[in-house]
């Protein structure tokens, strides 16, 4: 197969560097060479800041709920998922990682309520039960019972 020409092979160096520095930027990833690691922190904190503004944006109970722990909440949230889905999916997440069983944030029972009461509004009328089932403990869902047809 023959090498590829120069101008292809400018332009996937250009993207992997553009990968790298994305990485660095929104998924933790070390800063690629060149940069300097405190000017992208500042980069990092100011994408987190906007993230956590659009998202009070898009869900304003969040920040109402949260109170001070809004902040800090919308951080670790960034630091172990990027943003992928969107805004609205992003707000889902951030619950749903806050009432989840991995260490994070300690919240108050009424705190922890009024989470899992905000999001089982948002879901769709089918799914709604079934989330706070699963949100509030674990509870089994109850059994289907089969519809006859006569």
């Amino acid at each position: 197969m023959a090498e590829p020409s120069e101008p292809l092979a400018a332009r996937r160096r250009l993207a992997a560097a553009q990968d790298a520095l994305l990485a660095s930027l929104v998924a933790g990833a070390p800063p690629p060479a060149g940069f300097h690691p405190a000017r992208l922190d500042v980069q990092r904190r100011a994408l987190v800041a906007k993230r956590a503004g659009v998202l009070a944006k898009v869900a304003p109970e969040l920040p109402e709920i949260l109170g001070a722990a809004y902040r800090p909440a919308v951080v670790a949230h960034a630091a172990r998922r990027p943003l992928t889905d969107g805004y609205r999916h992003d707000a889902l997440a951030l619950v749903r990682g806050l009432l989840g069983p991995e260490p994070g944030l300690a919240l108050e029972q009424e705190t922890r309520r009024r989470l899992t009461r905000w999001l089982a509004r948002q879901e769709p009328p089918t799914r709604r039960a079934g989330a706070l089932r699963r949100a509030v403990g674990g509870m089994r869902p109850r059994a289907r019972r089969k519809e006859r047809w006569t």
